[in-house]
């Protein structure tokens, strides 16, 4: 049951008396909401029932409207309580135990980002509208129930948890999980939730490491506000990599193998402590202030911890990616803008995308520059995150905030530069105006960048046998992944090239990390190298998230591997989630003739929700969005 704190007065926007919710959908239409009205919180309030209605809004939610009684006085506090069940909710995600690490018992997790909560409490589901909340939960004996709050209690002869987020945070940002979870400290303020089969590594990975990024990031953004920062890492349905949930950091367990992104992915989320939990977004059209501001934070949250060469290195291949991802696209593409429009009816979860991300962080990062010290800018966003903490801004705020801090610049005009205008900035479309000076990080890229023009060199016997005597086991993760994403972006290549390839790396490779496999099996299969195809079926029968399955299933879908890709599928599909097999079965769907559609179960299944980036059929796979929300 959820209690919300008193209501706020209504806006000039709202009617007085009425308040509009959204309301769980999409999928069978559940029993509507039953609200009554209390007169004033308190012991035993006497209610009485509200008249209300149910609107269609999209097809992620509808509308409800609750009347109030006219007697009410403004200010007055009161209580509305709506009693209500939810049937297809797609913001929760229950998993049996043949799904989970350890397969003991059942698990669930919810995924509110951007507008999915909707399906899970009513709520004005709006990153402007932020609220306290307390929850109380009951579970079974055994199992461990965890959620984004400030405070939480057991009371084990009742089997009931109860929680309370003493800040104001949108709705989004309320989140629940269950399951054989077992904690361990691993600092003065952090602990890590796993399944017991995974604890060990999980502490021994981030042991020490998260209080370093949390007091680097408090020397350059001002107080930690939210107590706790527990992680809790989450099977490998998870839908994203990560979500910076409030005191609770949900990762999804498959990155643990891959060291140098559960670094960057960790200390992103910590950043977005400051920029999207604290301060946040008040429009999905300006995710940017929340992700670009947040990816800046990282970036120099991992220069004062890991280096700027680190920092660069992992830059340069994030702006390989948009890059990638403009080709794809296009520039003209309006989801390149800063400020995207959102259509209605459109869901805000589909503008995902690594401008966000990327175009977002290029154009704080030209701000630093125009303030000419990386540190007297720290001091302006600690001033930001100060002024706005627990409120929700536009991008206005944050440029007005900006020039005021700075009237030096102001008087100077920086934000009319020809050409880096402030409002072209944010509403044009294509790459950013500017992007960063990564010269610090060459020690780290240019290797890469010559192993890669040498396997494109003549004559390739000669090229081979001097690429061969660059050992790259030594390279970091980021320095592999980017040379493997050139080579990618380079397929299909010349059959002798991936034969003399595969001969170089292939075994090396196999024992690296996800992060490096995946990459070479795209490869693999968008050459139709059938020799090393085996590898392929041996990481797909290994691999049940979504980051490391859809992009194999669309690359084998576009070629002439289909067939392998229906037989892999049916080999495997008993082992993922039925939102993950659902999404595979369309991928399959598209890719196969009239008349050859998928049969069994997977044919039975009902179409399940798609996030923008795991739509089948689109150009952008998982891999060039890898989304740390």
């Amino acid at each position: 049951a959820f209690r919300r704190a008193p209501a706020a007065a209504a806006t000039a926007a709202e009617p007085p008396c009425a308040f509009a919710f959204a309301a769980p959908g999409p999928g069978p239409a559940p029993p509507p909401p039953l609200p009554a009205f209390c007169e004033a919180p308190g012991a035993e309030p006497a209610c009485c029932p509200l008249a209300f209605r149910v609107d269609p809004f999209t097809d992620y939610g509808s509308s409800l409207t609750v009347t109030l009684p006219p007697e009410l006085q403004a200010h007055q506090p009161f209580q509305v309580i709506l009693r209500y069940t939810s049937t297809d909710a797609p913001a929760i995600w229950w998993l049996d135990p043949e799904l989970t690490y350890g397969s003991a018992k059942p698990f669930v997790f919810t995924q509110g980002h951007s507008v999915c909560n909707r399906s899970f409490f009513p709520c004005f589901d709006t990153p402007a509208v932020k609220c306290t909340y307390s929850a109380v939960v009951k579970a079974p004996s055994g199992v461990q129930v965890l959620m984004s709050a400030t405070q939480s209690t057991y009371v084990e002869e009742e089997g009931v948890y109860r929680f309370h987020m003493e800040h104001p945070v949108p709705a989004y940002l309320v989140a629940l999980v269950a399951g054989d979870l077992q904690p361990a400290d691993i600092g003065p303020r952090s602990r890590v939730w796993a399944e017991p089969c995974l604890l060990p590594t999980a502490t021994s990975k981030l042991s020490g490491a998260v209080e370093q990024w949390l007091s680097a990031a408090e020397r350059l953004y001002g107080p930690y506000l939210w107590g706790r920062y527990d992680i809790v890492f989450l099977p490998p349905s998870f839908p994203i990599v990560a979500m910076e949930n409030p005191c609770l950091t949900f990762i999804i367990s498959s990155i643990l193998e891959s060291d140098e992104f559960l670094v960057i992915d960790v200390i992103h989320e910590v950043a977005h402590s400051w920029f999207g939990n604290a301060v946040t977004n008040a429009t999905w059209e300006e995710m940017w202030l929340s992700e670009g501001l947040a990816t800046y934070a990282q970036r120099r949250i991992t220069t004062e911890t890991h280096g700027a060469a680190f920092t660069c290195l992992e830059t340069a291949f994030r702006l390989d990616a948009l890059h990638r991802q403009m080709k794809l696209l296009g520039e003209d593409s309006p989801v390149s803008k800063l400020q995207v429009k959102l259509e209605p009816g459109v869901n805000p979860s589909h503008l995902m995308n690594l401008f966000t991300y990327e175009k977002g962080y290029c154009f704080v990062y030209y701000l630093s520059q125009l303030c000419g010290d990386p540190q007297r800018f720290d001091d302006f966003l600690r001033a930001y995150v100060d002024k706005y903490k627990f409120t929700s801004v536009v991008a206005q705020d944050l440029l007005d905030s900006f020039l005021t801090f700075f009237p030096e610049l102001k008087e100077q005009s920086v934000d009319c530069r020809a050409g880096l205008e402030f409002e072209r900035w944010l509403n044009a479309t294509g790459p950013p105006l500017a992007e960063p000076d990564l010269s610090q990080g060459s020690s780290l890229t240019r290797p890469v960048e010559a192993l890669f023009q040498l396997w494109t060199a003549e004559p390739l016997d000669q090229a081979a046998a001097s690429a061969s005597a660059i050992d790259i086991s030594k390279w970091r993760t980021f320095q592999t992944a980017l040379f493997l994403d050139r080579l990618l972006d380079g397929s299909p290549l010349p059959q002798e090239v991936v034969m003399s390839l595969s001969k170089c790396y292939s075994s090396l490779l196999d024992s690296m990390n996800a992060e490096i496999r995946i990459r070479w099996l795209q490869i693999v299969v968008r050459n139709d190298y059938y020799p090393d195809l085996h590898r392929v079926r041996r990481f797909l029968e290994s691999q049940m998230s979504r980051m490391y399955t859809i992009p194999l299933y669309e690359d084998l879908c576009t070629g002439a591997l289909k067939s392998f890709a229906l037989e892999v599928f049916y080999q495997t599909q008993g082992r993922l989630h039925p939102n993950l097999r659902r999404t595979i079965q369309q991928i399959l769907s598209q890719g196969l003739g009239p008349g050859t559609e998928p049969s069994g179960a997977a044919a039975d299944s009902e179409p399940g929700l798609l996030l923008g980036d795991e739509a089948p059929g689109g150009a952008i796979s998982l891999r060039d969005v890898n989304v740390s929300a």
